[in-house]
Order: C-alpha cells, then sequence, then structure tokens
C-alpha cells in the first residue's frame, strides 16, 4: 500500500526500509515546486507518489510507464502504458516532468533509458531520480547496478542537452542505521529479531536524528542512496 512509502515513525516493524522510504519522499517533497504539468512515472510500480504528488504540485496530468515483464507489487494497480524497455510509446517533448524512482538499477541498459526520458521530456523539463546505493539484491535476476554520483553524472550529461544536480540522501550515520535495520529484519532469526528489535530501534533512532547526507562526493564519501534533479534545455 502507498502508506508504506510515507512512514510517520520509526517502529519495530519498518526498521530496515524506514529511512530510505522517509528520504525518497522527503526529497519529492522538496523539489514538489519543479513538479508541473503532464508527470511520467516512468518504473512506476504500484504508483506510491501519484495522490501525494496530484495533490501537493501543479502536475495535472499522471502517468504510469513500466516494463512489460515488471513485477507486479499490486493486482489492483496497473500502469496506464507498458514498453518493451528500448523505445517507450510517446512522441518526442511530450511530458514536462519525469519522476523516476529506485528504477535505473534495473535497467540494464541504463544509457537508452536515460536517452529516452529526455526524447520524451519537453525542454525546460526535468528529470527526478533516486537510485538505490545500500541496499541488498532485490527484484532477481534484474537487479544490475549500484552507481556512483560520477556515472549518473556522466551519462545524462552525454546527451549534451541537460543540466544535472545529484545529492547523497543519506551519511555515514543512515548508512548504519540502515545497515542494523536490515541485519536485524532480513537476515537473523525470527526469534532472535523479535528479541534484539526494541534495543536496536532507540539505536537506529539517534543515528538517523544525528545523521548529515554528503554535500560534496570524494573520497571516504559514504551515502546510503542517491538523488537527482535533470532539467532538459532548450533545444
Amino acid at each position: 500500500m502507498a502508506k508504506d512509502f510515507f512512514y510517520t515513525k520509526l517502529t519495530t516493524k519498518n526498521l530496515d526500509n524506514f529511512f530510505i522510504r522517509t528520504s525518497i519522499k522527503n526529497a519529492i517533497e522538496t523539489n514538489l515546486n519543479d513538479f508541473k504539468g503532464k508527470l511520467l512515472d516512468a518504473g512506476c510500480g504500484k504508483m506510491p507518489y501519484k495522490s501525494f504528488i496530484l495533490k501537493n504540485s501543479n502536475v495535472k496530468n499522471y502517468v504510469g510507464l513500466d516494463i512489460e515483464e515488471a513485477l507486479v507489487y499490486d493486482e489492483q494497480i496497473k500502469p496506464d502504458y507498458f514498453w518493451d524497455g528500448k523505445t517507450m510509446p510517446f512522441k518526442a517533448n511530450s511530458f514536462d516532468t519525469i519522476l523516476s524512482t529506485e528504477v535505473l538499477e534495473h535497467c540494464y541498459d541504463y544509457k537508452n533509458y536515460i536517452k529516452e526520458c529526455l526524447r520524451v521530456l519537453k525542454p525546460e523539463g526535468i528529470i527526478f531520480f533516486t537510485v538505490p546505493f545500500l541496499w541488498p539484491l532485490h527484484e532477481t535476476p534484474h537487479d544490475h547496478y549500484r552507481f556512483t554520483p560520477f556515472t549518473l553524472q556522466k551519462a545524462f550529461e552525454e546527451n549534451n542537452n541537460c543540466k544535472v544536480n545529484i545529492y547523497g540522501l543519506g551519511g555515514w550515520n543512515a548508512s548504519l542505521a540502515t545497515m542494523l535495520g536490515l541485519w536485524t529484519t532480513r537476515y537473523v532469526s525470527k526469534k532472535k529479531s523479535k528479541l534484539i528489535k526494541p534495543f536496536l530501534k532507540p539505536i537506529i533512532k539517534y543515528l538517523i536524528a544525528k545523521d548529515k547526507a554528503p554535500k560534496k562526493f570524494e573520497n571516504n564519501t559514504m551515502y546510503t542512496s542517491l538523488c537527482g534533479i535533470v532539467k532538459k534545455n532548450n533545444e
């Protein structure tokens, strides 16, 4: 359900994904002023942010797109369009905004995905994207990459018609908090997890409260995930 992407507080049930989902939601909220017009949710899944974006931004038309063989998260929610992973079924310059949350790591030919997003995006339009870095394999075998900001910067700028701004969503403390949550939720036995979680919860909460996301990327920088804002130049 979409509410699982909008946690209001940390509990023993969401120690593993509380930070990542909250940080994505906060990043979307921070950039909502740039969301407008016709939006394409590229790799939409169950479109958990649709209602929130339509209610709180200048987006008037929300379109969901996913790959033909995408994992079905909710039988009741279907994408508006499917595509073959090669060519999106839209004309050039069709959208004002593109949302791409936790998608690029699943695109084996991620450069083509980026090229297609920029093709269907209008001049002066934006792409908002997030990608995980500190996260277990998921949707296997279709989990292909963990990106550095340098790779993504280059991949977008190779198209010569966009401005890219990439930043981290969590630093060292959030990384440790995430690993502790994942370890106790997804690795240790259920019996041990039930005993450990109440003790780890305040530690994880403290680490998140004290976290500082990286302001620049250099040696020894640690980040949980990346967020990017890409603006397409006038052609």
